[in-house]
């Protein structure tokens, strides 16, 4: 009812009101204790500090019970008691609740007694607590100690580890422990007995003791180190004694130089006279130093087979040369010793100035790709300063000069030519190919034009720098021929393309004298035709009494014209296309054009010269402009003519080394084409005299079915017959 809950509730203030007046008055039990504590004056002083001495003894002996306390309590009986406890305190505060909620006037006394019973429950569990925190805390220092003990045997376990690992490297120390005499190279056992005293050797004790046979090998090592070691002292006396001498011997040579170089000066007239030139021979010999490898290569064999013509020839003076070939070296030596110093050491020495200047024009101005391809070609295609000329001299007074250059990045030789002759000689219309450095040395061996680079190295060069050919640079660098190349040493194999290719001595030697023979031959043929070019270009057919037994003493046709022509002028002509088809006729060759005429009759002549005149013959080719225009073609006879020229050209080489081939073969024409005439039959229906009247005497006019004319002239008996 509300009453009751009013009473209920009334009841339930009251209780508070009275909990909380015990509460009350146990704080202030508990403040005037602590107040007890205080020292407010110093008379009761002694008073407060015995008091306070009673109080912490009394708390001493508590906390001391409790500790022993709980050394007999048994943690699990605690633990039930708590849950009991617990469960306890729940029923009451159940039953408090449950009384509260009924309400009653008798309840009040209930709730009290349950309150008592309750704090009575409180107070278990702080001393259950009281004791869970003091084991609590001797389970810490228990923990703590323990972990004392673990730390204090884990330090001496690492002390322990460490004392061990420190005597395993002592241990390794002492197992890899070399010995000084380990390093020694000592003789070997047999050595040692045979060659060591008994004093030292000792063999009763040193055969079975190794120990004892090492100690007598190094005694018997020390006794002969002391033994080499005073002969060590010996040599360097006599070491100081040599050095000595040669310092006097020194003194009294640098003492003797300038009278040497006095004698040679004043030997120099002397040289000269006997063609001994010593003092310029050593010069050359010291500026050779500097050649590249193939330029000294070329420098040194042709100086050696200089030296052993003369001696072929039985020069009287040693170590003589020959006359008619002379060596040197020409260029900028100092350039030369620039190249061949450190990049350190060969670049000048500017002055600060030009460094800027230069600085300054590379800012206001930076080269094109036309410029940088201009400039690498010119360093790609750079020449070595030094070059090597070599003299050939004649019996005649001409000289054939041989100018030797070296490309340093493309690692091939150049030559430049140049003929003088002795006495000036009319220069001939035709003859102006003869001599000119384009194709006086052009298929000196067959085949070697000099236009290419014979080194198949270069053209992956000349593909980075944009050369097309290297033919448009051989006016100003000179033309790379092959036998140009053996000559410097230098053999490029063209399966296997390299950059660099060492220079060969043996090589060079092995060409040097057939080339050089090839090189007087050419050049003799060459003059040869230029005298004999003057001749024909005036219509005279020069013909040396050696040879005029070859032909008839009267021969009445005629040369009237002489002329060179290109090659796509010969090309062009219609009676020569034999000749072009059996490749018998290159671009190298020369090519002329002559006219033999005999009264109405008119023989054109086409003519194919090799640059190896005389070794290789010339290719006559002949139209004849006579009752119409006839050639090997279309005319058996001019076939035999042409034949008698082309085939049976020994006949008309002529005294040794056949220069007089060429005009020996313009006359057999000339003496052809009067057969040829002569045996033609006249004409009955016209009227008057014999054009061509017969004055060659022939013992048959014709033979075979192709009527073949007698063109074969035996010279004792005068007459003409067939072949």
């Amino acid at each position: 009812s509300p009453f009751c809950c009013r009473l209920s509730r009334k009841s339930l203030r009251v209780t508070c009101s009275s909990w909380r007046s015990r509460e009350a008055a146990m704080s202030t039990e508990s403040a005037k204790k602590r107040k007890t504590k205080v020292i407010r004056s110093d008379g009761g002083a002694a008073e407060k500090e015995v008091r306070k001495g009673r109080g912490d003894a009394d708390q001493e002996t508590k906390s001391y019970s409790e500790e022993a306390e709980v050394d007999a309590r048994d943690p699990a009986k605690d633990y039930d008691l708590y849950k009991k406890t617990c469960e306890d305190l729940q029923r009451l505060m159940a039953e408090i609740h449950e009384l509260k909620s009924k309400g009653g006037k008798d309840a009040s006394a209930e709730i009290d007694e349950r309150r008592i019973q309750s704090c009575i429950h409180f107070m278990t569990l702080k001393k259950l607590n009281r004791l869970a925190h003091i084991r609590l805390k001797k389970g810490r220092d228990q923990t703590h100690e323990a972990k004392q003990k673990v730390d204090a045997l884990h330090l001496q376990l690492q002390n322990l580890l460490y004392e061990v690992m420190h005597l395993q490297k002592e241990i390794t120390k002492c197992l890899e422990f070399k010995s000084k005499h380990e390093e020694i190279d000592l003789v070997n056992v047999d050595e040692f007995y045979k060659d060591a005293p008994l004093e030292i050797s000792k063999p009763t004790f040193t055969m079975n003791d190794p120990h004892q046979q090492t100690l007598s090998r190094l005694d018997w090592e020390l006794e002969q180190r002391k033994r080499l070691a005073e002969k060590y002292k010996e040599s360097l006396a006599n070491k100081e004694k040599i050095l000595k001498d040669i310092e006097i011997k020194k003194e009294y040579l640098s003492s003797l130089q300038p009278r040497l170089n006095t004698i040679m000066q004043a030997s120099l007239p002397v040289q000269e006279y006997l063609s001994m030139p010593f003092d310029q021979a050593h010069k050359q010999y010291e500026i050779a130093r500097h050649l590249p490898p193939p330029l000294y290569v070329l420098y040194v064999q042709a100086n050696s087979y200089g030296q052993a013509c003369a001696q072929m020839n039985k020069a009287s003076q040693p170590y003589g040369r020959d006359k008619n070939l002379t060596v040197a070296i020409d260029g900028d030596v100092e350039e030369a010793k620039a190249l061949a110093r450190p990049p350190e050491d060969s670049q000048d020495d500017e002055s600060d100035s030009d460094a800027e200047e230069e600085q300054a024009t590379t800012k206001r101005r930076r080269p094109t790709l036309g410029l940088q391809l201009d400039d690498k070609r010119r360093e790609m295609l750079k020449r070595h300063p030094l070059s090597v000329t070599l003299d050939l001299k004649y019996k005649d007074g001409s000289v054939l000069h041989l100018y030797f250059y070296y490309l340093m990045n493309l690692n091939i030789m150049t030559v430049k030519t140049k003929v003088t002759t002795a006495t000036e000689m009319s220069i001939a219309i035709s003859a102006g190919d003869l001599l000119s450095p384009a194709s006086l040395l052009s298929c000196l061996y067959p085949g070697d034009h000099g236009k290419k680079t014979p080194n198949p190295a270069n053209h992956y060069q000349f593909d980075k720098v944009g050369i097309l050919t290297f033919s448009d640079y051989i006016g100003e660098l000179g033309h790379p021929y092959v036998w140009v190349q053996k000559l410097g040493g230098l053999h490029f194999p063209k399966d296997q393309p390299q950059k660099f290719v060492m220079a060969d001595n043996s090589l060079s030697a092995s060409h040097m004298e057939t080339t050089i023979k090839l090189l007087r031959v050419r050049l003799q043929s060459r003059l040869a035709l230029q005298k004999q070019f003057a001749s024909l270009e005036h219509s005279i057919v020069p013909i040396s009494s050696e040879c005029l037994h070859l032909f008839p003493v009267k021969i009445i046709s005629r040369l009237i014209k002489w002329c060179a022509i290109s090659y796509e002028d010969y090309v062009a002509l219609p009676f020569t296309k034999h000749v072009i088809e059996a490749d018998m006729a290159q671009e190298t060759d020369l090519f002329f054009s002559a006219f033999i005429e005999r009264g109405t009759a008119k023989l054109h002549v086409a003519i194919v010269l090799n640059p190896g005149y005389s070794t290789i013959p010339p290719i006559f080719s002949i139209c004849l402009n006579w009752k119409g225009e006839k050639s090997s073609r279309n005319d058996d006879n001019l076939m035999a003519i042409e034949s008698e020229v082309n085939v049976c050209f020994k006949e008309l080489l002529g005294p040794k080394p056949g220069h007089q081939l060429l005009t020996n073969q313009i006359q057999r024409l000339c003496m052809c084409l009067d057969v040829y005439l002569e045996t033609e039959t006249h004409d009955n229906s016209v009227e008057g005299p014999k054009e061509f009247p017969r004055e060659k005497m022939c013992l048959r006019l014709v033979r075979g079915p192709n009527r073949i004319k007698p063109f074969k002239y035996n010279h004792p008996q005068g007459f003409f017959t067939h072949r």
